[in-house]
Formats: C-alpha cells, sequence, structure tokens
C-alpha cells in the first residue's frame, strides 16, 4: 500500500516528468543541455520557485496572496532606495528590503483577520495599492547605480553552471521544510489550516498564524525580487509585470501541482520546488523550441487546470483505497 501510495505521489509524478521533458528538449532543442543554458535554467528557477513558496507560506491556511508580485518589486525598490536614495550600505539595504516584504504581509495579513473577508479580496486590493505607491514614490524610475556585488552574484557560477541563487532558494526551502516538520510554529501553521475551529479551541491563535504566515509570504516575495535584481543589475518596477501580475500564474503552478492543498492544512516544501521547476525547464524548452511566449502562457494555463482535476482524482483515488 505504502509502495502504492509513492508511485501516485506528486513528487514522483514530477521527478518522472522532469526526466521525461529533460530528455525530451536534450534532443529537440539544440544547446538545452549545454552549460550556458543549465546556468540560464537555474538562474531562472531559483525566483521561481522562491515565487511558488511564497504562495505556498500563504495557500497553509487555506489563503491566497495575489500581491506576491507587487510586494516584491516594492521591496526590492525600497532596498534600491536605501542603497542609492539614501546611502545605505547594501547588507544593510537587503534586510530593510526583507523587512519592508514583512510588512506588507503584515498589513495583509491584520486586514485578512480584522475583516473577516477572503485573503483573494484583500490582496486583490493591495496588489495595487502596493504597486501604485511604489510607482508614485519611485516615479517609475529604475534604481541601476547599485554595487557591482549585485551583478557579479547574479553572473557567478559554480562548477561551470550552478548559479548561486539556486542555492541559496534550495537552502530557503530546507529551512521551511524544517519550520513546517519540526517546530511548533509550524505546526501549528498546518492545524490553523486544517481545522481553524478545532485549532482555535486547542488554543492555537489561528489569526496570528494568518499574519505570520502571510509575513513570511512577504519576505520569500521580497527574496525573489531581490535575486531579479541580482541577475538584473537594477531594481525596476516593471520587473514583475504590469501590478506584479506576471508573477501569479508561477506562483500557482509551483505549489499546485507539487500537492500543497488550496484548502489548507498540508503542504509539499519538495513538491513546490520539484513542480516550479518543471514549470521553468517547460518555458526554457519551449522557447527554445521557438514556441510563442502567447502559446507557451496558453499551455501553462492548462497545465494549471490540468494539475488541479488530476490531483483531486488522485486524492478521491487514495480515499476510496484508504491511503489518504
Amino acid at each position: 500500500m505504502s509502495r502504492t501510495r509513492f508511485f501516485l505521489s506528486n513528487e514522483f509524478g514530477l521527478v518522472l516528468l522532469i526526466a521525461v521533458f529533460a530528455a525530451i528538449f536534450g534532443l529537440a532543442a539544440t544547446g538545452f543541455l549545454s552549460p550556458f543554458n543549465l546556468f540560464t535554467l537555474g538562474r531562472n528557477a531559483a525566483v521561481n520557485i522562491m515565487i511558488g513558496l511564497s504562495m505556498m507560506s500563504v495557500i497553509v491556511t487555506g489563503g491566497l496572496n495575489l500581491a506576491i508580485g507587487a510586494m516584491g518589486v516594492s521591496a526590492a525598490m525600497f532596498a534600491g532606495w536605501l542603497i542609492e536614495g539614501v546611502g545605505v550600505p547594501w547588507p544593510l539595504a537587503l534586510a530593510g528590503g526583507l523587512a519592508c516584504g514583512a510588512g506588507l504581509g503584515f498589513i495583509n495579513g491584520a486586514t485578512v483577520v480584522r475583516s473577516g473577508l477572503h485573503s483573494f479580496i484583500i490582496t486583490l486590493a493591495t496588489m495595487s495599492i502596493f504597486f501604485g505607491v511604489m510607482i508614485f514614490l519611485t516615479r517609475a524610475e529604475s534604481y541601476r547605480d547599485l554595487p557591482a556585488v549585485f551583478s557579479d552574484f547574479g553572473r557567478m557560477k559554480f562548477a561551470g553552471y550552478v548559479s548561486p541563487l539556486l542555492l541559496v532558494t534550495l537552502a530557503t526551502a530546507l529551512v521551511l521544510a524544517w519550520l513546517y516538520r519540526r517546530t511548533v510554529t509550524g505546526r501549528e501553521m498546518l492545524a490553523a489550516g486544517a481545522q481553524p475551529g478545532a485549532a482555535e479551541l486547542s488554543g492555537i491563535r489561528v489569526g496570528r498564524m494568518v499574519i505570520l504566515c502571510h509575513m513570511l509570504s512577504g519576505v520569500l516575495a521580497a527574496m525573489a525580487a531581490l535575486m531579479l535584481v541580482a541577475r538584473n543589475g537594477a531594481a525596476i518596477p516593471s520587473m514583475a509585470g504590469q501590478l506584479g501580475q506576471d508573477w501569479l500564474l508561477l506562483a500557482f503552478l509551483g505549489p499546485v501541482l507539487g500537492g500543497t492543498l488550496l484548502q489548507g492544512g498540508k503542504v509539499s516544501v519538495l513538491g513546490t520546488v520539484l513542480g516550479a521547476f518543471l514549470v521553468t525547464m517547460l518555458q526554457s524548452g519551449l522557447l527554445m523550441l521557438q514556441i510563442g511566449a502567447f502559446w507557451v502562457q496558453t499551455f501553462l494555463g492548462l497545465m494549471l487546470l490540468i494539475a488541479v482535476l488530476l490531483d483531486k482524482a488522485r486524492r478521491a483515488y487514495l480515499a476510496r483505497r484508504n491511503l489518504a
């Protein structure tokens, strides 16, 4: 029975898909497995995985965060302003950017708890508010006079093709896995998402957990945006698209493909990492095959829909076999 459950798990399916598509693109797309493309793939995956982890940390409680892109860009722009506008040393500016992300997450979480509205509504509103305020304060101008350490770190390679950005993301994923599996706070976050009423009766402050999850999401979104700053060598207002919408599909694909329950209460950090990596690999491979970007987005949207339906069917099967 445990073997059946393993072969039906999201993680096993994702590893299999990654291997299959790596073989297909390796044969069909010239240069897909070259050191340069593997470096680029890892660097892009680092950002996409971090975006997925940011959404996952809110889905844990059954919520959503549509403002991930706006929060991340706002935090990165704040860090850029601290360096270029105030003259703060870059390590302190990075800490300030992460603190800004946590603060924006606190605003989201506290508003959700106080209002009683679903986070979908709150973050849909704050997506526009955060992005609009950021554009107003920065006048939509980029911060390009940043220390060379940013671009140097973004271009750095280990063993010829491994980006340090990917290593930072994987280290972050390990910390999150430890949080949810080994700490009281992580287990309380999961309990607050699985059964809020029962969690409240058992002494867990569900509202506090919701706020903490949104703050964690803000920090992870800020990390994703700061990685883009390292990749671009500049803090650019449009690096997550208009209102940060370019991140939304990526934010959902990783957790959903990885097996994180949209209802909350169950999380798969490994699944999110694998899901986001698969999406990044598909984007790279399809574009190298000269398939239009609009068709790639269409494919990813269909992939999200199919993933939700297949996950529902898989869980129904496991429930019937008493394997859930």
